[in-house]
């Protein structure tokens, strides 16, 4: 259970474009971080290690699979890769910053293996749209799993 990600935290986006990541993380995130596109627009942050362990599983599937070959495409051409300042900032690049729709106020969650970043507005709409069905959508899925 160790590196497990958890958690919701309200960082801000300065004029740089860098947005501090919650301190009860920084050793995990230490040896750098890759940043990629995320479905609903959202960012997701990986540690080098888990994200080496994505880009294989999508490589082993890419060889025989055309939409797997676009996902690493896609996949490879958006990822950044950050090591975190002494003040565990990271920077993100204005096409990520664009395609979150990142505004000054930003939402980092725990998604369990990675943190995603996401524009606050846009995590409350989304939150509002998935509340209502969470447990009953959460344990039915969890409840599927062999």
């Amino acid at each position: 259970m160790d590196n497990l990600f958890l958690g919701t935290y309200t960082p801000k986006l300065d004029d740089k474009g860098r947005l501090t990541l919650p301190a009860r993380f920084r050793d995990a995130l230490a040896g750098g971080v890759m940043i990629t596109k995320n479905q609903h627009h959202s960012l997701a942050v990986y540690t080098r290690e888990r994200f080496e362990e994505l880009a294989m599983r999508a490589l082993d599937a890419s060889r025989n699979n055309p939409t797997a070959r676009d996902f690493q495409r896609q996949l490879a051409a958006g990822t950044d890769e950050q090591r975190p300042d002494s003040q565990g900032r990271i920077t993100l690049s204005a096409e990520h910053r664009r395609y979150a729709s990142l505004s000054k106020d930003c939402v980092v969650i725990g998604n369990m293996q990675n943190l995603e970043i996401w524009d606050s507005a846009t995590w409350a709409d989304y939150q509002a749209a998935q509340e209502e069905d969470y447990s009953e959508k959460g344990f039915t899925a969890l409840d599927s799993i062999d």
